[in-house]
């Protein structure tokens, strides 16, 4: 018996819910005016701590970690693997004291001729 009573009790909430979620009433309602007054309201009455403190961390633009790369001649690096040498040498080139080499690729012609490096920093 008391499944009679809950079943459109439910229906009855469900279809309410509904209607609030799909917001199905017109513009001359009385629940659009509630709606309205409730983000009035919102705007309004909501204080100001519950949005200091959110601002948003810069991000790198891409994904990458890279900030440049460059193109060094293979007379500006004798050993590609002395990374101490390669980051002074890299730094002294862009006038940063704060680069970093991220990675480095050799460029090689079709003969094998080594023709510089792309020096990857940021």
């Amino acid at each position: 018996m008391l499944d009679l009573f809950v079943r459109p009790a439910v229906r009855y909430l469900l279809n309410i819910i509904k209607q609030i979620f799909l917001w199905t009433y017109a513009r001359n309602t009385w629940q659009w005016d509630i709606l309205c007054v409730l983000i009035l309201m919102f705007i309004f009455l909501t204080p100001k701590s519950w949005f200091e403190g959110g601002e948003r961390q810069l991000r790198p633009a891409h994904q990458s970690p890279t900030s440049a790369t460059l193109l060094v001649g293979p007379e500006a690096i004798e050993n590609e693997g002395d990374m101490v040498r390669l980051k002074e040498r890299v730094q002294a080139l862009t006038g940063r004291n704060d680069a970093e080499v991220v990675s480095v690729r050799k460029v090689v012609d079709k003969g094998g001729k080594t023709l510089g490096y792309q020096v990857d920093i940021r």
